[in-house]
């Protein structure tokens, strides 16, 4: 692989792991958007969390599958790194000036560990099967459509992820039961407008590093 090539791997799995790490941290909060006349509640994570699901098809699409792979592998570690600090620091006592005291991170980082093992099972799946439906497509398609293979590996493992996120956080006790197919449902409908969305981003970044490396269609920088 070219150095160029190599440095804007590094930026993308940067990119990869930064999104998927804040979305496990600040995923408590939760606000209301309207779209398309649609009022969705939706943990403020959501709106970074599919960025991974594109870098992803951006790395597969030019990259190929065992460099998109080991991005994946790569986020599972920086989560594992992360939970170690997390749980560490919240089993530190806070001196009696912290500006921020314990019961005070608890409440904020106290299900984080929760949350970041939760996420690691479901991104590790959801993830894989993105990557595996992501290069069936590509076959069938002969590296044409690109929209066909965007949309329909991110729709599916999307829908995947915040299935099993929202039963592992319900049955954790972080969520309550009631809000389960509300969550699921909204959360499902703002994935697919996200990834619709998303697709012309995805036309303009492949095309760019088409370009940048001489690549034809359906070529990847090895």
């Amino acid at each position: 692989m070219k150095q160029d090539g190599y440095n804007i791997y590094l930026i993308l799995i940067s990119l990869f792991i930064t999104s998927l790490i804040i979305s496990n941290l600040i995923f408590q909060k939760f606000f209301i958007i309207q779209l398309l006349g649609i009022n969705f509640e939706l943990s403020v994570g959501i709106l970074f969390y599919p960025v991974t699901f594109l870098v992803t098809d951006v790395v597969s699409e030019i990259y190929g599958q065992k460099k998109a792979n080991k991005m994946v592998l790569v986020g599972i570690v920086a989560s594992v790194f992360c939970l170690i600090i997390v749980t560490l620091a919240n089993k530190l006592p806070a001196t009696t000036w912290s500006p921020v005291n314990k019961e005070t991170f608890q409440l904020v980082f106290g299900n984080t560990p929760l949350a970041v093992g939760a996420s690691m099972i479901t991104y590790l799946l959801a993830q894989l099967i993105d990557i595996r439906i992501y290069h069936f497509w590509k076959r069938i398609l002969k590296g044409r459509h690109l929209w066909i293979r965007n949309n329909l590996s991110t729709i599916f493992s999307q829908s995947l992820d915040t299935f099993l996120i929202l039963f592992l956080l319900c049955s954790g006790n972080v969520i309550e039961w009631s809000k389960f197919s509300n969550l699921f449902i909204q959360g499902f409908l703002f994935k697919v407008i996200i990834a619709i969305i998303d697709t012309p981003i995805i036309y303009i970044c492949v095309g760019y590093l088409r370009r940048k490396f001489k690549l034809k269609i359906g070529q990847e920088l090895i």
